[in-house]
């Protein structure tokens, strides 16, 4: 398995959310982004997870929510890339991916998309 430090990860996964086009970062709301080592046991190959309400789904009754949690985790994605470049590119294509889904956008469109 590559090995990364935690707070190498988080820097990627910080770097990832500065390319989003600051016209989209204006729009995201009420979220948050998190890293963990691993996700649930459930699911020990996720790479990202985006848990909440998408913008999309929100009316007039969301008020006084708790913030929609993105988590990027760090064990599943070092397992299954081989180089730092390697890294870098899945980051970016799991915080994006997690970020579509706060925009309403589901996994089929993604995956047509290239972000699945």
């Amino acid at each position: 398995m590559l090995e990364m430090t935690r707070e190498e990860f988080e820097e990627l996964v910080a770097e990832a959310l500065d390319r989003i086009p600051p016209e989209l970062t204006r729009l995201m709301d009420n979220v948050a982004v998190f890293v963990e080592d691993e996700p649930p046991a459930d699911d020990p190959e996720l790479l990202g997870l985006y848990e909440g309400t998408p913008l999309t789904e929100r009316g007039e009754w969301y008020a006084g929510v708790l913030p929609d949690r993105i988590t990027i985790y760090r064990g599943p994605t070092l397992r299954i890339c081989e180089s730092r470049e390697d890294v870098v590119a899945e980051t970016e294509i799991t915080v994006v991916h997690e970020i579509a889904h706060h925009f309403g956008i589901d996994d089929a469109r993604l995956h047509a998309l290239g972000y699945g």
